[in-house]
């Protein structure tokens, strides 16, 4: 074959490719992929039923003995007091079995968030698992600007980008701190992008009560008026560990189950400073702390969704410092999905964590280790999916784009193994003499476009085709990718009224109050 041969081809595998990662990384807002994952694969099971009950017992002890603050909140205290809870001052101590009979009785397994679009509608709960992006940065990182504060036009971007991405089924909710814009208003800004820029669910704010009024009054505009208790808010109330509730969250988390918006109540735990280090201690005290908040839930409007939240790191003994893709946390998490499920009721945890600074080997690693579990383990909620990183400080472009690609795979292990008359390809083998190949057979050709995920970031060229191409490595790839997808860009539709709407309670509510800086 000619030199000119040879270019011509590699020409074409890299158009083919390109088209490829158009519809598959990004592609048009049209294209969706499942609106969730459905898993086929049984949890894997880490503690015996023995072993559980006896977590479950030691909850209890901690619930009945020690008792759970519950601070500067006297709604919560008057609640819990009425429901057979013995209230000293702020401390809050429950008769044994009072928190898992009240979240039993009335708390769903499984509810429906409903999205703008119903078609991107997701399952939270059960056998669905629900990828969201990263939560609460206050820096952003790309190749070509570095680490920087986020701004507003990044938390767009991420609202977009998550948009765009198939295997990302939930917008999230802080995406990134959006630190040009005023403390107390921010939460106008980031819950209108959510709505306007993407038509997939989406989480409010809970940084103060009032935030998480607008957030469901805003709910209301972009659904129509009225919610018609509908859920149509998934959101993230955390605990102050070790076994406090204090004000900002409790109010937060009233308001959403007043308009029957769920609350995704997680014990927030570094092992060794905010917990025991020991798993089973880790897994007694995040179980206690979840009851109580939930029951608090329950009591304000029984039936309002909750998810059992649970997030564990490991920490260096040497500095303090938070680690990541660590054993110990991916045992947690099994433990308490587990826990979960016995209890009935959805399971949050996992993601794409890493503590590296920089897209690169540590970060891969890391969020393999955490990411394999949280699909194994049977998470229904899976917050902090994609971008992640520096120990959550920062939420990275390239990062993201990286992840999102791995949570396609993650997509394909969960269904399984295909056992139809297909799948079993029993028909193509018995056509066949042994020792002939299958390339080009009626059955490799019917399924060659399906067969094998394709990745969206890996490059598997020749070295002399990867060279001609620039040489470029996963992350450089994914700059290029993200860049791509936010300049082809295009909205979602929404009703002009709708919007007009939006942007007036918005900048209504701005005009009510002073700026804040935090």
């Amino acid at each position: 074959m000619t030199d000119g041969g040879r270019r011509g081809r590699r020409s074409g595998g890299r158009a083919a490719r390109r088209a490829s990662r158009s519809t598959t990384a990004g592609g048009s807002g049209s294209e969706t992929g499942e609106p969730f994952l459905t898993r086929a694969l049984r949890p894997v099971e880490v503690v015996s039923e023995e072993g559980l009950a006896l977590i479950e017992e030691n909850a209890e002890t901690i619930l009945e003995q020690l008792g759970v603050d519950f601070l500067g909140y006297p709604r919560a205290l008057e609640l819990l007091a009425e429901a057979g809870a013995d209230v000293d001052g702020e401390r809050v101590r429950f008769p044994r079995g009072l928190c898992r009979q009240i979240v039993g009785a009335s708390a769903p397994s499984i509810y429906t968030q409903h999205a703008r679009n119903p078609a991107r509608s997701v399952q939270i709960g059960g056998d669905a698992t629900v990828f969201a992006p990263n939560y609460g940065s206050p820096f952003v990182f790309d190749l070509d600007d570095g680490r920087r504060y986020a701004g507003i036009e990044d938390f767009e971007n991420f609202v977009k980008l998550a948009y765009l991405s198939p295997s990302m089924h939930h917008s999230g909710g802080t995406v990134c701190e959006p630190v040009d814009v005023p403390v107390n208003k921010r939460h106008l800004d980031m819950v209108y992008a959510h709505l306007r820029w993407s038509d997939k669910p989406l989480m409010g704010s809970v940084t103060a009560g009032e935030r998480a009024g607008d957030s469901v009054e805003l709910a209301r505009i972009a659904f129509g008026g009225d919610l018609e208790d509908r859920t149509v808010l998934t959101s993230l109330i955390n605990a102050s560990s070790p076994l406090t509730w204090d004000a900002t969250m409790l109010a937060a988390a009233d308001e959403y189950a007043k308009a029957n918006q769920a609350c995704i109540i997680t014990p927030f735990i570094l092992a060794g400073a905010m917990s025991p280090v020991t798993t089973a201690g880790v897994a007694a005290q995040s179980l206690a702390e979840a009851l109580a908040g939930m029951t608090f839930v329950q009591l304000v409007r029984p039936g309002a969704p909750v998810v059992l939240g649970s997030f564990a790191s490991s920490m260096s003994m040497q500095t303090g410092a938070p680690t990541f893709g660590t054993p110990e946390p991916a045992l947690v998490l099994y433990t308490m999905a587990a826990l979960a499920r016995r209890l009935r009721l959805p399971f949050r945890s996992g993601g794409s964590l890493t503590a590296s600074k920089l897209p690169d080997a540590q970060a891969a690693y890391e969020s393999a280790a955490t990411l394999q579990p949280t699909v194994l383990g049977g998470v229904n909620f899976v917050l902090h999916a994609a971008g992640w990183q520096e120990g959550g400080l920062t939420i990275g472009y390239e990062k993201f784009i990286l992840d999102c690609d791995q949570l396609g795979m993650m997509g394909v292990l969960a269904r399984g193994v295909d056992l139809s008359p297909n799948g079993q390809a029993l028909d193509a083998i018995l056509a066949h003499e042994p020792g002939q190949h299958f390339l080009g057979t009626d059955h490799t050709l019917a399924n060659f476009e399906t067969a094998f995920y394709r990745s969206t970031t890996a490059d598997n060229a020749s070295f002399e085709q990867w060279t001609e191409e620039g040489g470029l490595d996963a992350a450089r790839r994914a700059n290029t990718t993200w860049r791509r997808m936010l300049t082809e860009y295009e909205a979602p539709p929404i009703d002009d009224a709708v919007d007009a709407e939006l942007r007036d309670y918005v900048e209504r509510r701005k005009g009510e109050m002073p700026d804040e800086v935090g």
